[in-house]
């Protein structure tokens, strides 16, 4: 059974991804660069820079769904300020994703890629600190998870049950 609502659960996948995959494509640079490893390592990097892609578009299609409800709640601002850091986080993905593909070519073109797909990485995660941040806000500052929070229930009925 799904969470209900999904977004929270979604909103984690590319977060976590948006720390893991500058590091491990700074790994596969050091590897490929002494030439421990060929520029085969560097596919793993490509293919979580694509899950990092799906999994942010799937977090802004999830928090759409979720947005009419909270409105009521928060008000528009933050609620909008949160969609606009998203679909920058979602650009910024699709752009070092883009960039990554490039470092899977041999040479300096490849070079240049994994270069280009560090520093696009670490725009990724400034992105993502912001979606972040600004999502902790609507939960934490807005109160948007009292939407969902089930009524409370008085001490002794909670003890008869």
């Amino acid at each position: 059974m799904l969470p209900d609502p999904l977004h929270p659960a979604i909103v984690h996948f590319p977060i976590a991804l948006a720390v893991l995959v500058p590091l491990l494509a700074l790994g596969a640079v050091i590897a490929i660069r002494t030439g421990w490893m060929t520029t085969r390592i560097w596919l793993p990097v490509v293919l979580l820079q694509a899950l990092l892609v799906g999994s942010s578009w799937l977090a802004i299609e999830t928090g759409e769904e979720q947005e009419e409800r909270v409105e009521d709640v928060v008000g528009d601002a933050p609620i909008h300020d949160h969609e606009e850091a998203a679909e920058r986080f979602l650009a910024l993905s699709i752009a070092a994703g883009l960039l990554s593909a490039t470092g899977l070519l041999a040479g300096r073109w490849g070079a240049i890629g994994r270069v280009a797909t560090l520093v696009a990485g670490a725009a990724v995660l400034a992105g993502g600190v912001s979606v972040g941040h600004s999502g902790g806000e609507l939960v934490y500052v807005h109160d948007a998870g009292h939407v969902y929070a089930a009524p409370a229930q008085p001490a002794a009925a909670a003890q008869r049950e």
